[in-house]
């Protein structure tokens, strides 16, 4: 598995700092177990921020750290060496962070109609949140509608793959989105994927018939 998409840098230090809320630190951690690279940057996140917190003692950042901060590990995560690292249990396909929620096996997930090839499974979190977590099984050669979002977006792929106009994404990659972002993925026509997908807030479809749809399918 070579993972192409790789998390944002602001991501990496709100992560490595526990800045998170529990829907998107699930999400990151699972990425991670897939990424040698961004897990070297957060890595190198926390003990840049170690140092950093060392040199400063109690006083505040000064103007232009955090950016400083950024460039950092802009440059650790360019330079990281990204071994092949297998998994202690080859024969799950769930990342670690992600089985005392899910189990073990994605074969044995439950899942809930959403529309005509998009299935869902809602995953509850141990911390109470405004923002959802839950998996995604898209249909081999299905679209999700075009739609931007209300707030921040992360979605990881645990199998198959879809293209957007981002790029295609497979097993490890990470979509880091914000409000900004509008788009609309494809699967690949060979397999079905299957997505976990934390959100800050409902998501903000384009069509008209999209949108009536949203307060019954809960995306």
């Amino acid at each position: 598995m070579t993972v192409q998409h790789h998390l944002d840098q602001t991501t990496i230090v709100r992560f490595a700092s526990g800045d998170m809320d529990e829907a998107f630190a699930v999400v990151v951690a699972a990425h991670l177990d897939m990424c040698p690279t961004c897990r070297r940057a957060v890595e190198d996140a926390e003990a840049i921020g170690g140092q950093v917190l060392e040199d400063t003692g109690i006083e505040a950042m000064s103007d232009g750290s955090f950016d400083a901060l950024l460039d950092k590990l802009d440059s650790a995560t360019k330079t990281a060496v990204n071994p092949h690292m297998p998994s202690e249990d080859s024969a799950s396909d769930v990342p670690k962070p992600l089985r005392r929620f899910i189990g073990s096996s994605l074969d044995k997930i439950t899942w809930s109609f959403v529309a005509p090839g998009l299935r869902r499974h809602m995953i509850s979190l141990d911390e109470q949140s405004g923002s959802s977590l839950y998996l995604l099984k898209i249909a081999a050669g299905k679209a999700v509608p075009e739609h931007g979002h209300n707030g921040s977006e992360v979605t990881l792929v645990l199998s198959g793959k879809y293209r957007d106009s981002l790029g295609v994404f497979g097993p490890g990659d990470i979509e880091d989105l914000d409000e900004h972002i509008e788009h609309q993925p494809v699967v690949e026509p060979d397999a079905p994927c299957i997505c976990l997908v934390a959100t800050e807030a409902p998501t903000r479809f384009k069509g008209v018939f999209s949108r009536m749809l949203q307060p019954l399918v809960g995306i």
